[in-house]
Protein backbone atom coordinates (compact mmCIF):
# COMPACT_ATOMS: atom_id res chain seq x y z
CA UNK A 1 0.00 0.00 0.00
CA UNK A 2 1.51 3.53 -1.02
CA UNK A 3 2.09 5.83 1.79
CA UNK A 4 0.70 8.93 0.01
CA UNK A 5 -2.12 8.35 -2.42
CA UNK A 6 -3.19 11.28 -4.53
CA UNK A 7 -5.97 11.34 -7.28
CA UNK A 8 -7.39 13.40 -9.70
CA UNK A 9 -5.93 16.55 -7.71
CA UNK A 10 -7.00 20.13 -8.70
CA UNK A 11 -5.86 23.22 -7.60
CA UNK A 12 -7.28 26.67 -9.43
CA UNK A 13 -7.27 30.09 -7.44
CA UNK A 14 -9.28 32.73 -7.74
CA UNK A 15 -7.72 34.31 -10.34
CA UNK A 16 -8.26 31.83 -12.70
CA UNK A 17 -4.84 29.89 -12.48
CA UNK A 18 -5.16 26.38 -12.66
CA UNK A 19 -2.15 25.39 -10.19
CA UNK A 20 -2.91 21.84 -10.55
CA UNK A 21 -4.38 19.87 -13.20
CA UNK A 22 -6.02 16.44 -12.03
CA UNK A 23 -2.99 15.18 -10.62
CA UNK A 24 -2.28 11.49 -9.85
CA UNK A 25 0.60 10.66 -7.63
CA UNK A 26 1.50 7.13 -5.76
CA UNK A 27 4.88 7.64 -3.39
CA UNK A 28 6.17 3.92 -2.14
CA UNK A 29 6.69 3.94 1.90
CA UNK A 30 10.51 3.97 2.46
CA UNK A 31 11.28 5.61 -0.99
CA UNK A 32 13.06 9.27 -1.94
CA UNK A 33 10.97 10.63 -4.41
CA UNK A 34 11.63 13.47 -6.39
CA UNK A 35 9.56 16.05 -8.17
CA UNK A 36 11.61 18.44 -10.85
CA UNK A 37 9.75 21.50 -12.57
CA UNK A 38 10.14 24.66 -13.72
CA UNK A 39 9.31 28.00 -11.68
CA UNK A 40 5.72 28.30 -11.32
CA UNK A 41 5.43 24.64 -12.32
CA UNK A 42 3.19 23.69 -9.36
CA UNK A 43 5.27 21.64 -7.41
CA UNK A 44 5.24 23.87 -3.76
CA UNK A 45 1.22 23.81 -4.79
CA UNK A 46 1.20 20.06 -4.66
CA UNK A 47 3.25 19.87 -1.57
CA UNK A 48 1.27 22.78 0.42
CA UNK A 49 -1.80 20.46 -0.58
CA UNK A 50 -0.74 17.37 0.71
CA UNK A 51 0.94 19.61 4.18
CA UNK A 52 -2.52 21.27 4.18
CA UNK A 53 -1.64 24.98 3.74
CA UNK A 54 -3.23 24.98 0.39
CA UNK A 55 -6.81 23.66 -0.31
CA UNK A 56 -7.27 21.68 -3.18
CA UNK A 57 -10.54 22.78 -5.89
CA UNK A 58 -10.88 18.74 -5.89
CA UNK A 59 -9.63 14.98 -5.89
CA UNK A 60 -8.37 12.92 -2.98
CA UNK A 61 -5.08 12.51 -0.72
CA UNK A 62 -4.69 9.78 1.66
CA UNK A 63 -1.72 9.92 3.80
CA UNK A 64 -0.88 6.54 5.34
CA UNK A 65 -4.31 5.67 5.45
CA UNK A 66 -5.94 8.89 6.23
CA UNK A 67 -8.03 11.37 4.76
CA UNK A 68 -5.89 14.69 3.97
CA UNK A 69 -9.08 16.75 3.99
CA UNK A 70 -11.23 14.98 6.23
CA UNK A 71 -9.07 13.32 9.12
CA UNK A 72 -6.18 16.07 8.37
CA UNK A 73 -5.01 15.89 12.05
CA UNK A 74 -4.12 12.54 11.24
CA UNK A 75 -2.51 12.91 8.42
CA UNK A 76 -0.62 15.95 8.73
CA UNK A 77 1.01 14.05 12.15
CA UNK A 78 2.51 11.81 9.47
CA UNK A 79 4.06 14.59 7.73
CA UNK A 80 7.05 17.07 8.22
CA UNK A 81 7.94 20.01 5.80
CA UNK A 82 10.80 21.98 5.27
CA UNK A 83 9.72 24.81 3.46
CA UNK A 84 11.15 27.44 0.80
CA UNK A 85 10.94 30.15 3.34
CA UNK A 86 12.73 30.44 6.31
CA UNK A 87 9.86 30.90 8.29
CA UNK A 88 10.16 30.72 12.10
CA UNK A 89 9.91 32.58 16.09
CA UNK A 90 13.22 34.64 15.61
CA UNK A 91 13.12 35.45 19.10
CA UNK A 92 12.82 31.80 20.07
CA UNK A 93 15.69 29.60 21.56
CA UNK A 94 16.80 26.73 19.59
CA UNK A 95 15.54 23.86 21.68
CA UNK A 96 12.05 25.78 22.98
CA UNK A 97 10.76 25.86 18.77
CA UNK A 98 12.00 22.47 18.56
CA UNK A 99 10.16 21.51 21.93
CA UNK A 100 7.07 23.63 21.17
CA UNK A 101 6.49 22.00 17.80
CA UNK A 102 6.64 18.36 18.99
CA UNK A 103 4.52 19.54 21.43
CA UNK A 104 1.84 20.87 18.44
CA UNK A 105 1.55 17.51 17.14
CA UNK A 106 0.50 15.69 20.64
CA UNK A 107 3.55 14.14 21.06
CA UNK A 108 5.18 13.35 24.20
CA UNK A 109 8.14 14.96 25.62
CA UNK A 110 11.17 13.41 24.22
CA UNK A 111 14.70 15.22 24.76
CA UNK A 112 16.61 11.97 23.72
CA UNK A 113 14.89 12.24 20.79
CA UNK A 114 15.87 16.15 20.12
CA UNK A 115 19.35 15.86 21.09
CA UNK A 116 19.93 13.36 18.12
CA UNK A 117 17.97 15.39 15.68
CA UNK A 118 20.25 18.50 17.07
CA UNK A 119 23.42 16.87 17.07
CA UNK A 120 22.46 15.39 13.62
CA UNK A 121 22.45 18.76 12.26
CA UNK A 122 25.25 19.84 13.94
CA UNK A 123 23.11 22.27 16.08
CA UNK A 124 23.62 20.84 19.67
CA UNK A 125 26.02 23.74 20.73
CA UNK A 126 23.89 26.44 19.87
CA UNK A 127 20.34 24.72 20.99
CA UNK A 128 20.32 27.75 23.50
CA UNK A 129 20.96 30.49 20.91
CA UNK A 130 18.23 32.72 20.16
CA UNK A 131 17.17 31.94 16.14
CA UNK A 132 17.52 35.44 14.95
CA UNK A 133 21.18 35.17 16.07
CA UNK A 134 22.04 31.86 13.65
CA UNK A 135 23.09 32.17 10.33
CA UNK A 136 21.42 31.52 7.36
CA UNK A 137 22.39 28.24 6.73
CA UNK A 138 22.07 27.22 10.65
CA UNK A 139 18.23 28.48 10.33
CA UNK A 140 18.14 26.03 7.53
CA UNK A 141 19.22 23.50 9.89
CA UNK A 142 16.73 24.72 12.44
CA UNK A 143 13.91 24.33 9.88
CA UNK A 144 14.94 20.80 9.33
CA UNK A 145 14.90 19.92 12.88
CA UNK A 146 11.32 21.63 13.05
CA UNK A 147 10.16 18.92 10.66
CA UNK A 148 11.75 16.19 11.98
CA UNK A 149 10.69 16.96 15.84
CA UNK A 150 7.95 15.18 15.96
CA UNK A 151 9.25 12.12 14.52
CA UNK A 152 7.00 12.19 11.04
CA UNK A 153 7.11 8.77 8.94
CA UNK A 154 7.06 11.33 5.46
CA UNK A 155 9.61 13.83 5.30
CA UNK A 156 8.58 17.05 2.52
CA UNK A 157 11.52 19.26 1.50
CA UNK A 158 10.71 21.81 -0.88
CA UNK A 159 14.01 23.38 -2.33
CA UNK A 160 15.97 22.27 1.15
CA UNK A 161 19.41 23.30 -0.25
CA UNK A 162 18.39 26.50 -2.24
CA UNK A 163 21.25 29.26 -1.36
CA UNK A 164 22.82 27.45 1.58
CA UNK A 165 26.47 26.62 1.59
CA UNK A 166 28.21 22.97 0.71
CA UNK A 167 28.54 21.97 4.18
CA UNK A 168 25.06 22.29 4.80
CA UNK A 169 24.41 20.34 1.58
CA UNK A 170 26.11 17.40 2.18
CA UNK A 171 25.23 17.20 6.31
CA UNK A 172 21.19 17.14 4.79
CA UNK A 173 22.26 14.15 2.23
CA UNK A 174 24.24 12.26 4.81
CA UNK A 175 21.10 12.69 7.15
CA UNK A 176 18.42 11.71 4.08
CA UNK A 177 20.26 8.82 3.52
CA UNK A 178 19.70 7.96 7.53
CA UNK A 179 16.16 8.51 7.59
CA UNK A 180 14.99 6.95 4.19
CA UNK A 181 17.41 3.51 6.71
CA UNK A 182 15.07 4.39 9.40
CA UNK A 183 12.12 4.34 6.77
CA UNK A 184 11.04 7.19 6.93
CA UNK A 185 9.66 8.51 2.83
CA UNK A 186 11.52 11.46 1.54
CA UNK A 187 9.74 13.83 -0.99
CA UNK A 188 12.19 16.68 -2.23
CA UNK A 189 11.69 19.09 -5.02
CA UNK A 190 14.52 20.73 -5.92
CA UNK A 191 16.82 23.20 -8.79
CA UNK A 192 19.76 21.08 -8.64
CA UNK A 193 19.13 18.47 -10.75
CA UNK A 194 22.34 16.37 -9.79
CA UNK A 195 21.10 15.95 -6.54
CA UNK A 196 18.26 14.49 -7.90
CA UNK A 197 20.17 12.04 -9.99
CA UNK A 198 22.27 11.33 -6.96
CA UNK A 199 19.72 10.44 -4.39
CA UNK A 200 16.41 9.55 -5.69
CA UNK A 201 15.02 6.69 -6.36
CA UNK A 202 11.95 7.74 -8.42
CA UNK A 203 12.20 11.32 -10.36
CA UNK A 204 8.47 12.94 -11.21
CA UNK A 205 8.61 15.90 -13.71
CA UNK A 206 5.83 18.37 -13.41
CA UNK A 207 4.97 21.54 -15.83
CA UNK A 208 2.16 23.61 -16.22
CA UNK A 209 0.10 21.64 -12.95
CA UNK A 210 0.52 18.43 -15.02
CA UNK A 211 2.44 15.32 -14.19
CA UNK A 212 4.57 15.08 -17.40
CA UNK A 213 6.21 11.44 -16.63
CA UNK A 214 7.21 9.52 -13.04
CA UNK A 215 9.43 6.70 -13.70
CA UNK A 216 11.99 4.90 -11.88
CA UNK A 217 15.11 7.28 -12.20
CA UNK A 218 17.62 4.26 -13.92
CA UNK A 219 14.21 3.37 -16.14
CA UNK A 220 13.94 6.83 -17.04
CA UNK A 221 17.39 7.64 -18.15
CA UNK A 222 17.57 4.52 -19.99
CA UNK A 223 14.07 4.74 -21.51
CA UNK A 224 15.04 8.80 -22.57
CA UNK A 225 18.27 9.35 -22.51
CA UNK A 226 20.54 9.96 -24.88
CA UNK A 227 24.12 8.86 -25.98
CA UNK A 228 26.89 10.14 -27.92
CA UNK A 229 29.77 9.03 -29.75
CA UNK A 230 32.37 11.36 -30.86
CA UNK A 231 35.18 10.19 -32.72
CA UNK A 232 38.18 12.88 -33.81
CA UNK A 233 38.84 11.35 -37.76
CA UNK A 234 42.15 11.20 -39.06
CA UNK A 235 41.35 12.99 -42.02
CA UNK A 236 38.52 15.40 -42.17
CA UNK A 237 35.62 14.77 -44.25
CA UNK A 238 33.77 17.58 -46.10
CA UNK A 239 30.30 15.31 -45.91
CA UNK A 240 28.98 12.00 -44.39
CA UNK A 241 29.45 9.36 -46.65
CA UNK A 242 26.35 8.12 -48.16
CA UNK A 243 27.42 4.79 -46.90
CA UNK A 244 26.61 5.80 -43.17
CA UNK A 245 23.32 7.25 -43.57
CA UNK A 246 21.31 4.60 -41.56
CA UNK A 247 23.37 6.44 -38.74
CA UNK A 248 22.24 9.87 -36.59
CA UNK A 249 25.62 10.99 -37.91
CA UNK A 250 26.79 14.76 -37.98
CA UNK A 251 30.22 16.60 -38.96
CA UNK A 252 31.28 18.59 -36.40
CA UNK A 253 34.79 21.08 -35.97
CA UNK A 254 35.10 21.40 -39.89
CA UNK A 255 35.09 17.90 -40.25
CA UNK A 256 37.29 16.70 -37.64
CA UNK A 257 34.81 14.84 -35.72
CA UNK A 258 32.14 12.74 -36.57
CA UNK A 259 29.41 12.92 -34.07
CA UNK A 260 27.09 9.98 -33.63
CA UNK A 261 23.69 10.22 -31.57
CA UNK A 262 22.01 7.73 -30.20
CA UNK A 263 19.16 6.28 -27.91
CA UNK A 264 20.49 4.40 -24.63
CA UNK A 265 18.46 1.13 -25.72
CA UNK A 266 20.24 0.90 -28.58
CA UNK A 267 22.78 -2.01 -28.19
CA UNK A 268 24.19 -2.79 -31.92
CA UNK A 269 24.01 0.73 -33.34
CA UNK A 270 28.25 1.92 -32.54
CA UNK A 271 30.17 -1.57 -33.39
CA UNK A 272 28.51 -1.68 -36.49
CA UNK A 273 29.19 1.25 -36.80
CA UNK A 274 32.97 1.52 -35.96
CA UNK A 275 32.93 -1.79 -38.45
CA UNK A 276 31.81 0.42 -41.40
CA UNK A 277 33.79 3.13 -41.03
CA UNK A 278 36.64 0.43 -41.30
CA UNK A 279 35.35 -1.14 -44.21
CA UNK A 280 35.21 2.36 -45.64
CA UNK A 281 38.63 3.30 -44.75
CA UNK A 282 37.93 6.14 -42.44
CA UNK A 283 40.23 6.40 -39.51
CA UNK A 284 40.26 7.74 -36.19
CA UNK A 285 42.51 9.31 -33.53
CA UNK A 286 40.51 8.81 -30.44
CA UNK A 287 36.61 8.81 -29.20
CA UNK A 288 34.92 9.81 -26.98
CA UNK A 289 31.02 9.08 -25.26
CA UNK A 290 28.68 10.48 -23.22
CA UNK A 291 25.45 9.72 -21.76
CA UNK A 292 22.79 12.62 -21.21
CA UNK A 293 22.69 13.44 -17.62
CA UNK A 294 18.51 13.56 -15.75
CA UNK A 295 19.35 17.71 -16.54
CA UNK A 296 18.78 16.66 -20.48
CA UNK A 297 15.82 14.72 -19.91
CA UNK A 298 14.13 17.12 -17.95
CA UNK A 299 15.11 20.43 -20.53
CA UNK A 300 13.48 17.77 -23.62
CA UNK A 301 10.45 16.62 -21.33
CA UNK A 302 9.33 20.49 -20.54
CA UNK A 303 10.31 21.61 -24.23
CA UNK A 304 8.50 18.62 -25.62
CA UNK A 305 4.94 19.78 -23.80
Amino acid sequence: MAVLAISKLTKTYASGLQALKAVDLEIERGEIFALLGPNGAGKTTLINAVCGIVTPTSGTMVVDGHDAIHDYRAARAKIGLVPQELHTDMFEAVWDTLTFSRGLFGRASDPVHLERVLRDLSLWERRRDKIMTLSGGMKRRVLIAKALAHEPEILFLDEPTAGVDVELRRDMWALVRRLRESGVTIILTTHYIEEAEEMADRIGVINKGELVVVEEKARLMAKLGKRQLTLQLTHPLDRVPEALSQWRLALKSGGGELEYTFDGHEEHGMPELLRRLGELGIGFKDLQTRQSSLEDIFVSLVKRQ
